[in-house]
């Protein structure tokens, strides 16, 4: 028996744990499906696509994209102490103030959370009007600066976009380089800044290689959770509280196992129908990436960062190639002048990142292209069958909406653009699987073929609909969710620091409501 129960060791869940167990009158057990994040991949920033379909991802997929020519999607997801965030990007975006200003809801609004960003940050330029210093996760400079991220930026400026030097500061719009959740090069996840550190404590029990199946309610009231180890089924109590951390794919779905979901769709599959909740697992977005990939011969990419004098410089200095996250560089634009904020993000990469990133780079490239982050489109997560180990069943409806896809056909025009430049002129003369034309019927055709998922799904258990403004489950007490499914709306930017700060949100409300 535990006071509180958080299932889900990701970006979360690790922050959940770690601020609740500061009070030591209480009892924490944070459940993780993934094992301990001891693999050395993870900690390597330029090694997170060797992570994908390992055991330490979910490796999960869309169904058939009715609009992306009924192909289906990779989705990665960290199985794993920290989640996501021990596997992804290690961006350090939070998107823009009206993102929050317009969910409408009491206690979310951007200066409202501006502190509990602030409160998790720690700077390595110090405290400021939008910074923090001091806090549990470490937010760096990109320390490999590649030439190729630099000639991206440089050739963005080239084609009339500003500079932006800190795209959590006052303005969004711009290109540059990203600031990134790391520490001495290495990876910062919420892992290793906040769990880590809170793993001696005494009244706090982190439960490894457990995956969840349900929720345990009576009479109304949510009161452990049980799930397998193996072979061995284990029950684990809540006295006052279970909290679903599991991210917009999982938390739905253990909520639908729980009897807590649309009663349409769970009586067909012999679930007991707890809670008829309809829009749990719906209003599911995502951002979509568009790669634009041009190959060339200058010795300057990802291709070689594991040669020995590479390792050796990680090593020794935390610098040099293996440092690098990817996406070193980017920006944020807009698709139409009248628009209030940007409705694209840039992501460039100095490596042939091909096929969602599960393709083996076969020669020097750059990768780079828009990433649509104010979709129109929603879509579903449904439960595919009566057995809790089944993979979701996950539609995005990537591009349902005929807005969606004349927004992507203008921000890939721009990114064609800017290749043209004369600071990429290096690097891009020969494109790699290019658009038949700059038409528009060969653009979308070109966008059906190639569009992936950039890994940002969210809104699943969404606020004012299957949670309320303090995250609480609708019509079940003692259950809250807080993770990326809570967002009505997914921000303008990468995911994994807004999901922090929910969960910050989150660790204040519990403790508020127990005081």
């Amino acid at each position: 028996m535990y006071d509180y129960v958080i299932v889900g060791a990701g970006s979360a869940g690790c922050v959940l744990a770690a601020r609740l167990s500061e009070d030591p009158d209480v009892s924490v057990c944070l459940i993780e499906a993934g094992p301990a994040d001891t693999s050395q991949n993870i900690h390597v920033p330029a090694a997170f696509a060797k992570l994908f379909r390992t055991t330490l991802d979910w490796d999960y997929d869309s169904h058939d994209e009715a609009f992306l020519d009924r192909r289906r999607v990779y989705l990665p997801r960290g199985r794993v102490l920290g989640g996501t965030s021990s596997i992804n990007t290690q961006i350090y975006i939070r998107g823009n103030r009206l993102d929050y200003d317009a969910w409408d809801q009491p206690g979310w609004s951007y200066e409202e959370l501006l502190p509990l960003f602030k409160r998790s940050e720690d700077n390595e330029h110090g405290e400021s009007e939008y910074h923090g210093a001091g806090g549990p996760m470490r937010v760096s400079d990109n320390r490999s600066r590649n030439p190729m991220s630099t000639a991206f930026v440089e050739a963005a400026l080239e084609a009339g976009h500003p500079a932006n030097e800190d795209f959590n500061g006052a303005e969004q719009d711009g290109f540059g380089y990203f600031q990134l959740t790391q520490k001495d090069g290495r990876r910062v996840s919420s892992s290793t800044a906040f769990l880590h550190p809170a793993m001696g404590r005494p009244n706090l029990t982190v439960e490894t290689n457990l995956q969840v199946h349900r929720v345990l309610i009576d009479k109304g009231w949510a009161t452990g959770v049980v799930g397998h180890r193996l072979d061995e089924e284990i029950t684990i109590r809540a006295e006052r509280e279970v909290i679903l951390a599991g991210g917009a794919y999982n938390s739905p779905q253990l909520l639908m196992y729980s009897g807590v979901g649309p009663a349409a769709m769970l009586a067909p599959l012999g679930v007991p129908v707890v809670v008829d909740l309809p829009q749990v697992g719906q209003n599911l977005q995502d951002h979509v990436l568009i790669p634009l990939i041009f190959t060339h011969d200058e010795p300057t990419s990802m291709l070689a960062a594991a040669a020995p004098e590479n390792l050796e410089q990680f090593m020794s200095s935390g610098t040099g190639p293996l440092t690098c996250n990817g996406p070193e560089v980017g920006g944020f634009a807009r698709t139409r002048p009248d628009l209030p904020a940007p409705d694209v993000e840039y992501l460039s990469a100095p490596v042939m990142f091909v096929d969602s990133g599960l393709g083996i780079p076969t020669g020097h490239a750059l990768s780079y292209g828009p990433s649509m982050i104010t979709p129109r489109s929603r879509g579903s997560v449904t439960l595919a069958s009566d057995d809790p180990t089944t993979k979701p069943r996950i539609i995005h409806n990537y591009f349902a909406e005929p807005e969606d896809l004349a927004d992507a056909v203008v921000a890939l025009r721009t990114g064609l653009e800017i290749s043209r430049q004369p600071a990429l002129a290096r690097y891009t003369g020969t494109p790699f699987r290019p658009p038949a034309s700059d038409s528009d019927a060969d653009l979308v055709d070109y966008i059906r073929r190639y569009t992936h998922s950039v890994f940002h799904p969210a809104g699943t258990c969404a606020i004012g609909g299957v949670v309320d403004a303090e995250l609480r489950v609708r019509g079940v007490e003692g259950l809250r969710v807080a993770d990326a499914s809570v967002m009505p709306t997914v921000v303008r930017g990468n995911t994994n620091a807004p999901t922090i700060a929910i969960a910050e949100k989150a660790a204040d409300l519990i403790r508020k409501q127990a005081a």
